[in-house]
């Protein structure tokens, strides 16, 4: 027991982990604060400077801070100014936990599992054994993805298309869709929650819609239309692009070539060809 005690002593008065978790801002949890090389002013962190200078009332003045370029660091200590550096050169306290000297990057809170990759040239969370990254996409993804995506050239390296923020060095998980565009993860669901099936960007069905297309012809099967409306259509398949005719309905129409029901009417010419 007196050895466990000791351990526990020594934890809590290493003066590397003075103020641990205390300091830091809604992004963070960090002992340090940085100066931004492009406007020199202090901030938390990347995320407060450009939520603030990207609100500013002049579009000429907002701009968001390049973090390979911070060089000055300020301890939440001992106030002390320093460059780039895990540790205080003034009072020794660790300022991060976790510490990237290539980015710049300090968080307490290392629950995240950040890892830096090479190859996307930022710091990321969730376990670098937890990802891989694609050179095609130009970025890392979840192994469950590996050898499992619809490969797009820098796909996250683009606005998400329901909240438009910037994917690639968002703070905010994202996934890839059945079509391979980018999308929040969070957004994602929101969107499946809605019963929009559409990729936002393509139009293409974001999963396996196979039991929603067998649903819909059984209630297709189901519902005879009146007389009036047993006429031909023209469509086009959002999912693989080809046209076909299908007998119209209120339910949907099927694509003649991948069966899918994710499909657009084109023209009117059938029905008024009917008509005439």
């Amino acid at each position: 027991m007196a050895d466990d005690d000791d351990d526990t002593s020594s934890l809590q008065t290493n003066p590397l982990d003075t103020g641990k978790l205390q300091h830091g801002c809604n992004h963070y949890r960090r002992r340090c604060k940085i100066r931004a090389a492009c406007c020199n002013q202090i901030f938390t962190c990347r995320h407060c400077h450009n939520e603030y200078t990207n609100a500013l009332e002049n579009p000429k003045e907002r701009h968001e801070i390049i973090r390979h370029e911070i060089k000055q660091v300020i301890c939440a200590i001992c106030n002390t100014e320093q460059q780039v550096a895990q540790i205080c050169t003034n009072c020794g306290v660790k300022m991060g936990e976790y510490f990237c000297g290539i980015c710049n990057f300090y968080d307490d809170d290392i629950s995240k599992e950040q890892f830096h990759c090479n190859d996307c040239g930022i710091c990321r969370v969730g376990g670098g054994t937890n990802y891989f990254h694609c050179e095609k996409c130009g970025s890392c993804f979840d192994v469950r993805l590996r050898d499992n995506h619809t490969c797009i050239g820098n796909s996250l390296k683009n606005h998400c298309p329901i909240c438009y923020e910037f994917l690639f060095d968002s703070i905010k998980s994202a996934t890839i869709m059945a079509c391979g565009h980018a999308i929040h993860l969070d957004c994602y669901n929101e969107l499946i929650n809605q019963d929009q099936y559409r990729c936002p960007i393509c139009s293409k069905s974001v999963s396996n819609m196979s039991s929603t297309w067998q649903r819909l012809d059984q209630e297709i099967e189901a519902t005879v239309m009146p007389e009036e409306y047993r006429y031909e259509i023209s469509i086009l398949c959002n999912d693989c692009h080809n046209t076909s005719k299908a007998f119209f309905h209120i339910f949907g129409h099927k694509c003649g070539h991948c069966k899918s029901y994710n499909t657009r009417r084109i023209g009117t010419a059938d029905a008024l060809e009917r008509r005439t």
